[in-house]
């Protein structure tokens, strides 16, 4: 599994990337005193807290296993623990009862099949959704006051490049080159 990244920018001029590790190494051997730290989570575009406390363990990359407390707190459960099956609440009208109970399988393989044919029909537009929200999540932090920040984010959300592009032309090269790479799978620039 690979480790998380970050991106750490002083004021507008990145200073450092790599990982969560590598990163805290080169900002322990630059002043900070003047204020203006802001680090980045490389998978969402949030902001992160630093400085990191003594023991913190790094963020990992998101897996589709459920938080180790989450697991703790569960109540014991039907379903196939050891196959990954948990058994969680689904509230649908009675038609939607009565067309899964006529499914090959039952309702839950039914509803198993469904949701695989809607992440394989949606992936794209997802990818593309979470490229949107990481951009906007970065430009929110670093440059909610720099000129055309409101158009820059209607065309991100509007699936316009060219006038993001625009847009966010006149902002520093570094906030630019990480937009570009946070938002290059949002549309093609």
């Amino acid at each position: 599994m690979a480790s998380a990244k970050c991106t750490a920018f002083l004021r507008y001029q990145r200073v450092a990337t790599g990982s969560y590790a590598e990163v805290a190494k080169m900002l322990a051997t630059i002043d900070l005193s003047a204020g203006g730290l802001l680090v980045f989570d490389d998978a969402t575009g949030a902001q992160v807290d630093y400085p990191w406390p003594e023991g913190y363990t790094w963020p990992q990359p998101e897996e589709n296993t459920p938080a180790p407390e989450a697991e703790a707190n569960a109540q014991p459960s039907v379903g196939r623990p050891k196959l990954g099956v948990v058994a969680r609440e689904v509230t649908l009208l009675p038609r939607h009862w009565e067309w899964l109970a006529q499914q090959r399988g039952g309702a839950s393989a039914a509803l198993r099949r469904l949701v695989d044919e809607a992440r394989h029909n949606m992936a794209e537009q997802d990818h593309e959704r979470r490229a949107k929200e990481n951009g906007y999540r970065f430009m929110t932090a670093i440059a909610g006051s720099l000129p055309g920040y409101e158009e820059a984010v209607r065309a991100l959300f509007g699936h316009d490049g060219k006038l993001f592009a625009e847009r966010i032309a006149s902002w520093p090269a570094d906030i630019q080159a990480h937009l570009a790479w946070i938002t290059r799978d949002a549309f093609s620039f």
